[in-house]
């Protein structure tokens, strides 16, 4: 849910801005690097984390970053820009028609670094990933389509948590209260769990009349019962080894019999609404939290008692599945994001984004670019 910008004041210590961080226990200030030698400003303090003013040259591959990649999700994200960041929104768009070198130039000159540390030495980041699945679904039952997607049900606000997944499944309640909530129906419940998790997804729906339209399903809400990862679950009972999407559908492929019982280990499943899919819409992912757009490989999902949404970041992590050094925009959250250094890289959308989203799980460095 989006927090209302504005006009009511907030208690102290409550500001959801960065604070400066007290001068006790203070870090020694870093040695000026030579391509700057103006004095750091000090340290800042941001809910769970504690951000560390630096040179731009400690910024790693900031000088071949294809910075105009990165540039629409950053307009995208002045349509609901952070209040710090909100006096630049109009910069931003002027220089989307700018060169790279005018874009790095306006960034230095604008912006200041601050790297991202947990207030807990010892903590490492972690960089994962999501995508929105591309499937294929129909708007009534069939012979091999009948796996249920459904709108948030009429009486979803008379009772929290509502019913779990296996409740859904087995309990005559929670069935009659959801008869007639039914979107689209896919043929395999993997596909289901994986849309489910990932929050959104598009679904080319053949319709009553034959007819075939490509719609988008948005998260609506959840059933308010804890995340349980069912790669987790297979990992205890010793079923599997390779806990990533692959290996996990892999295993169900190979243990049919089983597959119910896999799901129901995870009691929360996410409802959806339906939204038309415009040819802009197409060229861009789902709304992430922000309210605005997602941009494959742009976009992240992050804590945002670390990072507030709108925060253009500088991230760096060395691999082995993906080697990236870019300018990215904080624009999502995810239930599975908590901590200062940690993100939810966007991929994309279809079958080899998911292939990478499932098993992107690496070393992550963050710097925040906050306005001097």
């Amino acid at each position: 849910m989006l927090a209302a910008c504005g006009s009511v004041p907030l208690p102290p210590d409550s500001s959801p801005w960065p604070r400066a961080a007290p001068s006790s226990g203070a870090a020694p200030p870093l040695p000026a690097a030579p391509d700057d030698g103006v004095p750091l400003p000090p340290a800042l303090l941001q809910g769970k984390s504690r951000w560390q003013p630096v040179r731009w040259s400690e910024l790693p591959g900031f000088e071949s970053d294809s910075l105009h990649e990165a540039w629409n999700a950053w307009i995208r994200s002045c349509e609901r820009p952070p209040e710090a960041l909100a006096t630049l929104s109009p910069e931003v768009r002027r220089l989307s028609i700018a060169g790279p070198d005018e874009q790095r130039a306006w960034m230095q000159q604008r912006l200041q670094p601050y790297r991202v540390e947990p207030l807990q030495p010892g903590a490492e980041g972690l960089l994962t990933g999501y995508y929105e699945p591309v499937l294929d679904g129909s708007r009534l039952p069939t012979a091999t389509q009948q796996v249920p997607l459904y709108r948030l049900p009429a009486d979803f606000g008379a009772r929290r948590p509502w019913y779990s997944r296996q409740e859904m499944d087995s309990s005559p309640q929670a069935r009659a209260a959801l008869r007639g909530r039914e979107i689209v129906y896919l043929a395999d419940p993997l596909d289901a769990l994986t849309l489910q998790i990932q929050g959104s997804g598009r679904v080319r729906v053949t319709e009553p009349d034959g007819r075939i339209v490509t719609v988008r399903l948005a998260f609506a809400g959840t059933n308010d019962h804890p995340y349980r990862s069912v790669g987790g679950w297979l990992l205890q009972q010793g079923a599997i080894r390779d806990a990533s999407w692959p290996g996990i559908k892999a295993w169900a492929r190979a243990n049919p019999q089983r597959v119910q019982e896999m799901l129901w280990a995870n009691p929360r499943t996410t409802f959806f609404r339906e939204e038309p899919l415009s040819d802009l819409d197409a060229a861009f992912g789902p709304r992430g939290a922000q309210g605005v757009p997602l941009t494959p490989g742009r976009s992240i999902a992050v804590d945002r008692e670390s990072i507030p949404y709108g925060t253009p970041v500088w991230l760096a992590t060395p691999g082995p599945l993906l080697n990236l050094q870019r300018l990215v925009l904080a624009q999502d959250t995810g239930s599975a994001i908590v901590g200062a250094v940690r993100a939810d890289y966007f991929v994309g959308w279809g079958e080899g984004a998911g292939e990478v989203a499932g098993r992107l799980k690496q070393p992550l460095a963050l710097w925040v670019l906050w306005p001097r």
